[in-house]
């Protein structure tokens, strides 16, 4: 009877252990920073996705553009301001992330006088696509 127990006791235990999630010490777990529901994804078969970087340094902007996907930002260091047609200038700031819609005209820049702004751009188009389409 005792066994019989122990047994019980065992399998209780051992499934308690399966059930809990696993976080061994030194086991990475990622951090959701940023989700946004987006409109605008390429359909085609293959898609291209890409990863950039980009380095402004005090006063630095972007070219007057548009996008054709979504675009992704996600800020390093510094403040980057955003202004998008029709609506109210945007600042994301490090740490944070932002989407660029895709048909809307805009300019970003780094507004500091002395600081630099680091960011990563993540963006999934069609193979072919350019990045973005300068306008004038």
């Amino acid at each position: 009877m005792k066994s019989l127990k122990f047994i019980a006791h065992a399998m209780a235990v051992l499934s308690f252990a399966l059930s809990m999630p696993a976080q061994a010490q030194g086991t990475a777990k990622p951090n959701l920073v940023f989700s946004e529901v987006v409109t605008g994804m390429p359909r085609a078969e293959k898609q291209a996705v890409r990863v950039l970087t980009a380095s402004f340094k005090p006063g630095d902007q972007t070219v007057f553009h548009t996008h054709r996907s979504p675009v992704t930002v996600y800020i390093l260091e510094g403040a980057f301001t955003l202004e998008l047609e029709g609506r109210a200038p945007v600042v994301v700031t490090a740490g944070q992330a932002f989407v660029e819609p895709p048909n809307v005209k805009m300019t970003g820049y780094n507004r500091s006088a002395t600081e630099p702004l680091r960011l990563v751009i993540f963006y999934v188009s069609d193979p072919e696509t350019p990045f973005l389409d300068p306008l004038h």
